[in-house]
């Protein structure tokens, strides 16, 4: 591209257009894709959406309900809300139909009739009284098993519609293996279980629908999802995105680091990939197309820097707060963890994105075409209150639903007395209803999950799959021991491991939602790291972040192919490249697994062990972004990016010499790259 053409660009003001952003968000998410609804049944979807919001705010502030009874009304209105609002098939719903005696108010009287059938069986269980369950649970009624299989079947349906069929998939595979446990090969045998025993223990008791996964997406998840929208609506994902203009839009490539640090901001409001990739995309896509990126790198960026809302902190994704009720620990343990390796995934994105602006000359942006920094935070910083008081709530120690509900409230206040950006009585109960929105697939998927939670106490398959991992590294260990004699036999074993868990954790990714991936990971593979002397929230955050880049890793890699619709590029392309800047990402888990002191909260947490993990993994996370990128000071050789990439590895591996090898290594770089750099360099006049 040329410098006139380059000279085309203008990013100011960077105006967010939410209801673009709500439009092209409800076009690439199918998980809040609803079918097109008659007028009516829109009022009827939009005040049960907004009730759902209601009792939520409600309960987070004045006190949840008994455990199942607050469970049961969640789950009751989210799989209603499924059947009502996701059609059993996608073909043939692209325009409103017309209501008849079979399609009242123009949706099939079947879905009436299974939401109904799913408010019923959900809310069976929360009405036996509590002394009657406990006796009741071994030893089900009649009713209970077939209200609890007609639920099973609902929950199962209700997930394909709303996220596909993968987890339905696995749920039914794990049902399977529970029923035919005598006829499973060698160790993986089991007595089994009859159908009556299994319906018993899902739906009866708190191992399994209403578990833990379900009991996290109604008390947590749910509240920080609407205050997300709320703060997006008042103005602060405006104030975050001009902030990020005037940091990075200076330098080489502006609007791809525009991009960058706008989705580290919105992302902590967020917590969503997809709704950080059209919000932000909106306006940085299309501003690196015309600097002079090519449409699937300008699409990757925005996406991997997407992936990123999930992990940071305060709000982060769904799996955060699963993190809580697993492992006991208060959420300011999780937010003080997340800090260096949310760090460390943009960062990885960040020097891609430099690379590629220095080898293909793209500048920054000029002073006229960046927003007033001034004139912003004179207009929006109101909109920092809410965000300021929802994090130090969580500081005080208090509960994060007591954290989101002040959180909310005051962005409810700021929105209604901000002259500058005053929000509307409707536009309040737009918001309810789209946070709610976000509610049914989290929903209808973490009690699916639920189910493989269920079989997997039930049977006791997860230490049975954690052996098979850990005997499969250890013999893999005495094969490749003998080429790696620098590392330990049990430091071979542990990278094994964490490479079959690593990939299993992107291949479960590709077909489900993340958090269903981490809570399913979590039950199944991360006692395997357990067993090897991992700690339990450095196995969690493995896990987790493994399962993150499944938003980026084709075939199915929903942030990535939102991306690549808005910038009109090939979606397997944008997956690709989207993967390729996310790589670090890939890096990170392993070296906080063996270098912990990298997460802070560890208990064997020492600053000299962290500042040397946190000195490998920016050196290596560079180097590593140097050789894909093919690019460091001037274009970079063959052999140079093979001895880049070999000593990104080595300056991640757990071994000090390993460290110090990884250094030698890029000297010889390092000296023809300041060399080659100084020849072409201009001579100053």
């Amino acid at each position: 591209m040329t410098e006139k053409n380059q000279d085309d660009v203008h990013l100011a003001p960077m105006e967010l257009d939410e209801a673009k952003a709500r439009e092209l968000e409800e076009k690439f998410d199918s998980e809040i894709r609803f079918r097109p609804l008659s007028r009516t049944a829109m009022w009827i979807v939009g005040g049960l959406l907004i009730v759902l919001s209601i009792f939520h705010y409600y309960t987070a502030g004045f006190g949840l309900l008994p455990e199942m009874i607050h469970r049961g009304i969640h789950l009751s209105l989210v799989l209603a809300l499924v059947f009502l609002v996701f059609p059993a098939w996608r073909a043939g719903y692209d325009q409103p139909a017309a209501s008849t005696l079979l399609r009242p108010l123009g949706i099939p009287i079947l879905d009436w009739a299974l939401a109904i059938l799913a408010v019923v069986a959900v809310a069976h269980v929360p009405l036996i009284p509590l002394d009657d369950l406990a006796f009741r649970v071994g030893n089900p009624t009649r009713t209970d098993v077939i209200l609890g299989g007609a639920l099973i079947l609902l929950l199962l349906e209700a997930t394909r519609r709303s996220v596909g069929w993968p987890l339905p998939i696995i749920a039914l595979i794990f049902m399977g293996y529970a029923l035919f446990g005598p006829w499973m090969p060698s160790i993986l045998v089991h007595p089994g279980a009859t159908v009556p025993q299994l319906v018993d223990h899902l739906y009866l008791t708190t191992q399994g629908i209403y578990g833990i996964a379900l009991g996290v997406v109604a008390t947590y998840v749910f509240h920080f999802v609407l205050f997300g929208v709320f703060a997006t609506r008042i103005g602060l994902g405006q104030l975050f995105l001009d902030c990020a203009a005037f940091v990075a839009g200076r330098f080489a490539g502006g609007p791809a680091k525009v991009s960058i640090f706008g989705s580290a901001l919105f992302g902590m409001i967020s917590g969503s990939s997809v709704a950080n990739t059209v919000t932000v995309g909106s306006l940085t896509i299309p501003a690196m197309i015309r600097l002079g990126y090519k449409r699937p790198f300008a699409a990757a960026v925005e996406a991997a820097s997407s992936t990123g809302g999930q992990i940071t902190p305060p709000i982060m994704g769904a799996a955060a707060f699963l993190m809580i009720e697993f492992l006991e620990l208060p959420y300011t343990t999780i937010i003080l963890a997340a800090i260096v390796p949310a760090f460390m995934h943009f960062f990885g994105v960040l020097m891609q994105v430099h690379f590629e602006a220095k080898r293909n000359g793209l500048r920054g942006l000029r002073p006229d075409e960046m927003p007033d920094i001034v004139d912003a935070l004179k207009r929006d910083w109101p909109t920092i209150i809410p965000l300021v008081v929802l994090i130090g709530v969580l500081l005080s120690g208090y509960t994060p639903y007591l954290a989101a509900f002040w959180g909310i409230t005051l962005c409810i206040l700021v929105g209604l007395l901000n002259p500058r950006r005053r929000l509307t009585i409707v536009e309040i109960f737009e918001s309810l209803r789209d946070g709610a929105k976000y509610a049914l697939a989290v929903g209808a998927a973490a009690a699916t999950v639920g189910i493989v939670v269920g079989v997997v106490t039930l049977t006791g398959v997860g230490f049975k799959v954690s052996f098979i991992v850990t005997s499969t590294a250890a013999q893999l260990a005495g094969v490749f021991g003998p080429l790696m004699p620098w590392f330990a036999a049990n430091t071979l074993t542990l990278l094994f491991t964490l490479v079959m868990t690593g990939v299993v954790c992107i291949l479960m990714g590709c077909g489900i939602p993340t958090t269903a991936n981490y809570i399913i990971m979590v039950t199944i593979a991360a006692p395997a790291l357990g067993l090897l002397g991992v700690e339990p929230i450095v196995a969690h955050f493995f896990v987790f972040y493994y399962g993150v880049l499944a938003d980026i890793t084709p075939p199915v890699a929903l942030a990535a192919y939102a991306a690549a619709g808005m910038a009109g590029a090939d979606p397997f392309k944008t997956g690709n490249t989207a993967f390729r800047l996310g790589l670090g990402k890939v890096l990170v888990p392993f070296v906080f697994v063996f270098s912990p002191s990298l997460l802070l909260v560890t208990k064997d947490f020492t600053w000299p062990d962290f500042a040397l993990a946190f000195a490998g993994c920016t050196i290596g996370i560079t180097c590593l972004g140097a050789a894909l990128s093919r690019f460091m000071l001037v274009r970079t050789r063959a052999w140079e990016n093979a001895l880049l990439l070999v000593a990104a590895l080595l300056l991640v591996a757990p071994e000090l010499y390993s460290t110090l090898l990884g250094l030698v290594l890029i000297v010889p770089v390092l000296v023809r790259q300041w060399t080659a750099w100084r020849t072409e360099r201009p001579v100053p006049s």
